[in-house]
């Protein structure tokens, strides 16, 4: 399957240059990447840390690699020499493996905090209280090599509105007061919530990057 050119087209129209659109592309074949590439696109998201090396060393050194996944600390070093952007740092043991990889490949490593929001135990991330302990002990541990520069959220999996906006308000609100809090390696400029099925709704909330798959590549191959 082809990407859809159009909706990608009206996204971008949409997004306006106020927020960025990382493109799903996790178990998409090398062609429809190349496709969407070839349209402008130059931030790409991968879950898994095996595919998203495998395609950092074939595709264009241009791309902007975000990692979305569950990582896990002993994969880190793999994708440390390159990736721009890793999502879903949710402990302090992982960030300070970050650190450490970082520091071997001689380059700073951009972070998102994930931040527990739905009512879904599928989910993942650091509730309120966690957030908070780990942004206080930020500035003094030593971490010289890696950026908390935002947060990330994903809203329960539901087509009640309601609770998606509070969701991605709770989470805009917690963006908003940390990013008056800045530090050496912690200033917060991103706010990354919205997929595919709900990136309207968390634009309109504050977001400036979204997480867009099926709508660009059609759904996923839950058989790769």
């Amino acid at each position: 399957m082809s990407i859809n050119k159009n909706k990608y087209q009206e996204i971008i129209t949409e997004l306006n240059g106020k927020a960025t659109l990382v493109a799903v592309s996790k178990t998409k074949p090398v062609e429809d990447i190349l496709e969407l590439y070839n349209l402008g696109q130059r931030d790409f998201g991968e879950n898994y840390v095996q595919e998203l090396v495998g395609k950092y060393e074939q595709f264009p050194k241009d791309i902007r690699w975000h990692f979305i996944g569950h990582l896990q600390s002993n994969k880190v070093k793999y994708i440390a020499p390159f990736v721009h952007l890793i999502h879903g740092v949710d402990s302090f043991n992982l960030l300070k493996e970050i650190n450490k990889q970082a520091l071997k490949n001689n380059r700073i490593i951009n972070c998102l905090l994930q931040v527990y929001i739905a009512k879904e135990e599928t989910k993942f991330g650091l509730d309120e209280n966690e957030l908070h302990e780990l942004m206080s002990i930020l500035p003094i541990n030593g971490l010289t090599d890696i950026r908390i520069n935002g947060l990330m959220g994903m809203a329960s999996f539901t087509e009640d509105n309601d609770l998606i906006i509070k969701e991605f308000t709770f989470l805009k609100n917690l963006f908003d007061k940390y990013a008056q809090l800045p530090t050496a390696n912690c200033q917060l400029q991103t706010l990354s919530m919205g997929m595919s099925a709900d990136y309207k709704i968390a634009l309109e909330e504050g977001s400036n990057m979204v997480r867009i798959g099926s709508l660009l590549f059609g759904e996923r191959n839950y058989n790769i």
